[in-house]
C-alpha cells in the first residue's frame, strides 16, 4: 500500500473512529476552517485509490468505509519505519529508545515480562 500524508492519515482516523461515513458527515467533523466539500471528496477518493477506503453506492451518493484497520496500518507503518531507518532490526529500535532515554528500565522490564507471559 502507498504511503499516506498526515492529512490522509487524519481523515482515515475518522473512519476508524466513527465507521462508515458520507462526505457530508465527514465534513461536519472537520475543524474550522473547514475544507471545501470537493477538496474533502478528492482526498477520500485518493484514499480509495491507495486502497485504504472502500465505498457503497446509494443512488448518486456514496458511503465510505475503511478497508484497513488501525492496527493493520500501525503494524505496516512500524515495519516500514524499522526496515527503512533501523536496518530491519527491532533490537536497534529498542537500543535507540534506551539511548535517547525514551524507554526506562521499568518499561523495558515490563516489555520483558510481556514477552515471557506469551511463552
Amino acid at each position: 500500500m502507498k504511503k499516506l500524508t498526515a492529512k490522509e492519515e487524519e481523515i482515515l482516523g475518522y473512519f476508524w473512529e466513527k465507521g462508515p461515513l458520507f462526505i457530508r458527515e465527514l465534513l461536519d467533523m472537520q475543524a474550522e476552517p473547514k475544507p471545501h466539500y470537493n477538496t474533502l471528496s478528492t482526498m477520500v477518493r485518493i484514499l480509495e485509490e491507495k486502497g485504504y477506503i472502500g465505498y457503497k453506492a446509494y443512488g448518486n451518493t456514496y458511503q465510505y468505509y475503511a478497508l484497513v484497520t488501525q492496527e493493520e496500518y500501525r503494524n505496516r507503518s512500524l515495519k516500514t519505519l524499522v526496515n527503512k531507518y533501523f536496518g530491519n532490526s527491532y533490537t536497534s529500535v529498542v537500543s535507540t529508545l534506551i539511548e535517547e532515554e525514551k524507554l526506562s528500565v521499568e518499561e523495558l522490564q515490563d516489555i520483558i515480562r510481556q514477552i515471557k507471559d506469551r511463552q
